[in-house]
């Protein structure tokens, strides 16, 4: 997870793309939109096994958007495929 985040801020699409599930992997990502987001941190909540090959992770990814502040609270699904984690998808909490 932090190894994506740094990927968006750090705007490698490349990276992202790698490190998506084929399943629900989109065919291409645009990160140079404008205004551009600004990524000011990252707070990991949870990080539950599932089982061997699957994943939950709960974070708050803070950022900046046109000078205002913003967060992102997501509950990831991650997939273990041949010894590499996947990101499959990700959902906000209940409530949120």
């Amino acid at each position: 997870m932090r190894s994506r985040y740094s990927a968006y801020a750090l705007e490698l699409p490349e990276y992202l793309l790698a490190t998506w599930h084929p399943d629900s992997r989109p065919s291409s990502l645009d990160l140079s939109k404008e205004p551009a987001i600004k990524w000011i941190g990252l707070t990991i909540k949870l990080a539950k096994p599932e089982q061997d090959n699957k994943a939950t992770v709960e974070f708050i990814a803070r950022y900046k958007l046109s000078g205002k502040a913003y967060h992102l609270h997501e509950l990831s699904e991650f997939i273990k495929l041949d010894r590499r984690w996947y990101y499959l998808s990700g959902n906000q909490p209940d409530g949120h």
